[in-house]
């Protein structure tokens, strides 16, 4: 399919994950795709599947990185019209041993890192023409789950950042959304399962039940729903969606 013919993609955290997925979403709607990651050879090695996806190593917590890379993107392949802001991690710990540092990193990847990528991108957009910013947050951003407070934090900020800038750049062409999912099967889920059975001796399959049973539906959800969420969202049929949080998790979210 050739919907997104002619649009150049900027997608971060897409070595592996839901941003791989999004990576290869949009090639194949025909996209020319920038992957971003911390970790040149797993960019590398999509890259080498999709011609249409270019990788550049880059770590979103370092502004200045971030613009040059953009800067590099736009030089190969013009201006970016869809920005897709993914990169992000977790830790979890009760909020009396949730050290300073651990805080202020949490932050830094998830929530400065979306400021950074889309300061770096909506200064390249054409605002007169139609573009995309899509935040990657959670449904850590629309309620509280307990042991991870400064992951919460940063996702509720990233909510905070979308609602605002999608009114600011409510007249231009720009829209700007998040999708929210809930516990999605990617390597990050894998590693807090790890982290729940090293603290509480649980069996992986008690300690993966835990986290599926919080959607109704008793599943995953998985990294190609979040990516036909984006889909949708790059698409002429969401021109007059803006500033929106989308839960994507089996759930209502008010």
């Amino acid at each position: 399919m050739t919907e997104l013919m002619g649009h150049h993609a900027i997608v971060t955290g897409a070595g592996s994950g839901a941003g791989e997925a999004i990576a290869v979403a949009l090639a194949e709607q025909g996209a020319k795709v920038t992957a971003i990651g911390r970790r040149q050879a797993p960019l590398d090695a999509l890259a080498s599947r999709w011609d249409r996806i270019f990788p550049i190593a880059a770590d979103v917590t370092d502004s200045e990185a971030m613009a040059a890379a953009i800067a590099k993107a736009v030089e190969k392949h013009g201006a970016p019209t869809i920005v897709i802001a993914n990169a992000g991690s977790a830790e979890s710990a009760p909020f009396l041993r949730t050290g300073v540092d651990m805080f202020r990193a949490t932050l830094d990847v998830n929530l400065t890192g979306v400021f950074n990528t889309f300061q770096a991108c909506l200064a390249k957009m054409n605002q007169k023409q139609p573009g995309r910013l899509i935040a990657i947050a959670s449904t850590a951003g629309l309620k509280g789950y307990a042991y991870v407070g400064a992951y919460c934090a940063a996702k509720h900020g990233v909510i905070g950042l979308v609602r605002s800038l999608g009114l600011e750049l409510a007249k231009t062409g720009v829209t700007v959304n998040a999708i929210c999912p809930g516990f999605t099967d990617t390597p990050m889920l894998h590693r807090s399962i790890d982290n729940i059975v090293e603290k509480t001796g649980r069996s992986r399959e008690d300690a993966e039940a835990s986290l599926r049973d919080v959607n109704p539906q008793g599943r995953f959800i998985q990294p190609e729903e979040i990516a036909d969420t984006a889909i949708w969202l790059c698409s002429d049929a969401a021109a007059s969606i803006t500033g929106q949080a989308i839960s994507l998790s089996g759930e209502r979210h008010e």
